[in-house]
């Protein structure tokens, strides 16, 4: 049992540590054209610092869950935090864009153990409603910190440059990683603890990639984030040098995107029970794609003033994490047997698809507004597809009806 201290504080600890994503992913984007002056470098090699961080994220996406089951839950965080402290002091400290390379590598290893392995300990520590409650808390900072990241590196990036976003990554980690020695117990008992068996592990991953309806509904989830997440991506260039803004304004992206992003999450929790799963669906998608038709209009006109491209990124987000619950427990409950794992591989395709955006997609479409837009909106459309044809393959027979909503 936690004392009531450690248990009013434990969500607020484990809120800081789903922090480091979204801060390690945005926060220098500010400082990019400084970067790439002091560098000698272009926009492509440093897009290349996220793909490499999105790949190593998603990679050991897969395995942080696995390895708390093995070695308890603290040892994987301790270790998560401790290589990502190093990581992002070494990047402070390079003067070549492949040393920096090799430290996004270990950042993206090591990012994802307090963000998974946290959703384990909740789960460990709290039940019932003590355990929606700390959800709750760690879902509203998440949320926050896509908007908090560009503009504390922004200012940072002003003050001191762009080694002080690396620097304060590094002393936020030390930060995470004291408290999670004072304060995170051990929650996973050693009675519990699971062998690592390779051909176990071999067979339930097997299980779950290869299960039809589970992965269209990952694969759509996937790419209707990815019509907000390209702007993300090209939040340099989009704002710098299309909206003409500077290195402080990046909230004009990331503000009205947290502001939907939680509306849409405050709705969502609301209405659980009063609509149903597939109503939620369509209604979150009608949004969502009201909103792509009014970026593409505004993107084809070309307004000459940033604010006419923001109600894009609020009613987009809206919609989005409207529908996001709806389509991670739909696609949860397609393995009930497998649900850790299956919420592992959910993460992991959401991250690798974001590697391939930053890689592939964000550097070809970036160079102009409509060819973002004409991007989103792809992308949107592919996900409703894919729903769509998964809904046909279950009403023709071709698939079991379970877990898919008419």
């Amino acid at each position: 049992m936690l004392s009531p201290l450690r248990s009013r504080v434990l969500p607020l600890l484990l809120a800081g540590l789903a922090m480091l994503g979204p801060f390690t992913i945005n926060m220098y984007m500010p400082s990019f054209a400084a970067m790439r002056a002091e560098l000698g470098v272009d926009d492509v090699q440093l897009q290349f610092t996220l793909s490499l961080y999105f790949m190593a994220f998603a990679f050991m996406s897969l395995w942080h869950g696995t390895l708390s089951d093995r070695f308890g839950r603290r040892l994987p965080i301790i270790i998560g935090l401790s290589v990502f402290t190093l990581a992002s002091f070494g990047i402070a400290l390079s003067n070549s864009i492949e040393v920096i390379y090799v430290f996004r590598i270990l950042q993206g290893l090591s990012a994802g153990a307090g963000i998974v392995i946290g959703r384990a300990v909740i789960r460990d520590v709290y039940a019932g409603p003590a355990a929606q409650r700390a959800y709750a808390t760690v879902i509203m900072v998440f949320s926050v910190a896509p908007a908090i990241g560009p503009v504390v590196g922004g200012l940072l990036h002003s003050e001191f440059g762009w080694r002080s976003c690396f620097i304060f990554l590094g002393g936020t980690s030390a930060a995470l990683l004291g408290m999670v020695v004072l304060i995170l117990p051990e929650t996973l008992a050693a009675e519990s603890r699971q062998s690592l068996s390779l051909v176990s592990l071999v067979k339930t991953y097997k299980e779950v990639f290869l299960n039809f309806r589970f992965m269209s509904w990952a694969v759509s989830f996937a790419l209707m984030f990815g019509g907000f997440f390209v702007y993300v991506l090209s939040a340099p260039v989009f704002l710098l040098e299309h909206l003409h803004l500077g290195p402080t304004e990046f909230l004009w992206l990331f503000g009205p995107a947290t502001a939907g992003m939680m509306s849409g999450s405050f709705l969502s929790g609301r209405l659980a029970g009063h609509w149903s799963l597939p109503r939620l669906l369509r209604i979150g998608f009608v949004i969502m794609v009201v909103a792509t038709l009014y970026n593409l209009t505004v993107s084809w006109l070309s307004p000459s003033h940033f604010y006419y491209y923001l109600p894009y990124f609020f009613v987009y987000t809206l919609g989005m994490s409207l529908v996001q619950p709806t389509i991670t427990l739909l696609g949860l409950d397609c393995l009930p047997a497998r649900r850790g794992t299956a919420s592992s591989i959910q993460l992991f395709t959401q991250t690798g698809f974001n590697a391939l955006l930053a890689a592939i997609v964000a550097p070809f479409v970036w160079g102009s507004p409509l060819h973002l837009a004409m991007s989103a909106a792809l992308m949107l459309a592919l996900s409703l597809i894919g729903i769509y044809f998964l809904r046909w393959m279950t009403l023709s027979g071709r698939i079991s009806a379970a877990s898919v909503n008419n």
